[in-house]
């Protein structure tokens, strides 16, 4: 008897225990709803919130999103629009109104809906000490990531407000940071919500941020923020934060008709979301999350029925989240002002808690 003799029925049992597993994704189809959102890549946050949104609609057994890291600024859109396994997409609104403004696509604002208006994104200045100024970089190389990208697009608008022409660089953010260690360009420009794993991550000594003039004209464009010490150690002294601007970004949906399966799958997942926001808030999500605000709106963009459903629905129980939001910020705000300790949230929520309490009894 030969080797191969002996072996050919033991591979047919294999293959035969094989097939008949449940496992088996050709045999067995899968009962599970996969959907896709796209993300950018692990230099910003929208990985981070991607994930925190999978852990949690994943239930296990009936619904899994998957996040899928993008290119990012326009190809983000084209990726929503063009069929490409993406059914949701983080998307900056300065670069959902560039693509309109330049027609990229057509009839846009009929084809796309926003689930939510979601956090700010800053925009981030990264220079050697002798550039002190955003003036200094007239005719010097900035590095803004691909062309047509979310940080090129915003870089690009605001440059131009503030009437300075540098030379765009599109090496990706890394590279480019290489680049201005060794004097090669002027500066690196990079847009992600702060703290951004890029500046925490990557060498940055003797580095700084080179803070944004905030113009009139930029003001009426963009949103004025700071970034401090607390953000980006070592890069911002610690008694003097740097003016910047940021970005609004939303959560969007592609091309969904109603009625189909693609659109029970969003619909659910967005019932689960907005019933379970309260959950992103909470200590292990990324701190972002705070800034969101469920029923705030995108003017000029519709936003998806099903998210707007329950918005109707939930009128109450937003109402009682807005005032949380703005019942926490106000407690951040004071606590900056007076120099006093920040809260943790246990103490925050005790004490919103205490508020509503009171509230309750000056309506009765």
């Amino acid at each position: 008897m030969t080797v191969t003799s002996v072996i050919r029925p033991i591979l047919a049992a294999l293959s035969l225990l094989v097939a008949a597993s449940p496992g088996r994704a050709a045999d067995s189809p899968s009962t599970t709803d996969l959907i896709r959102v796209e993300t950018g890549g692990s230099s910003g946050i929208t990985v981070r919130l991607g994930e925190d949104i999978a852990s949690l609609v994943d239930d296990g057994t009936t619904r899994r999103l998957i996040p899928v890291v993008g290119q990012g600024g326009v190809q983000t859109i084209a990726d929503l629009l063009e069929g490409r396994g993406v059914d949701l997409a983080f998307v900056q609104l300065d670069v959902l109104d560039y693509a309109r403004t330049q027609k990229l696509f057509p009839d846009l604002e009929t084809r796309i809906s926003y689930v939510a208006r979601l956090n700010y994104v800053e925009f981030h200045l990264l220079a050697r000490p002798e550039i002190v100024s955003v003036n200094d970089l007239a005719g010097q190389i900035v590095n803004v990531g691909p062309a047509s990208g979310d940080t090129s697009i915003t870089a690009a608008q605001l440059f131009r407000l503030l009437k300075i022409s540098p030379v765009p660089g599109n090496d990706e953010p890394g590279l480019a940071i290489d680049k201005l260690r060794r004097g090669e360009i002027g500066a690196v420009a990079f847009v992600g919500g702060k703290p951004a794993p890029l500046l925490r991550l990557a060498d940055t000594g003797g580095l700084h941020l080179v803070p944004i003039p905030l113009t009139p004209e930029v003001v009426a464009a963009y949103v004025p923020s700071k970034l401090n010490a607390t953000d980006y150690p070592g890069l911002v002294p610690r008694d003097a934060p740097v003016d910047t601007v940021a970005v609004v970004t939303g959560l969007f949906a592609g091309p969904v008709a109603p009625g189909s399966d693609d659109y029970r799958k969003l619909a659910n997942l967005v019932d689960t979301v907005f019933t379970q926001f309260q959950t992103l808030l909470a200590p292990g999500h990324h701190g972002k999350w705070a800034e969101v605000n469920l029923s705030s709106q995108i003017p000029g963009w519709q936003r998806f029925a099903p998210a707007d459903e329950w918005l109707k629905r939930n009128a109450s129980v937003v109402a009682g989240q807005d005032l949380r939001m703005i019942f926490m910020k106000f407690l951040d705000e004071r606590a900056k002002v007076s120099g006093a300790q920040v809260m943790s949230q246990e103490q925050k929520d005790a004490l919103f808690d205490q508020f509503r309490r009171w509230q309750s009894g000056q309506n009765n």
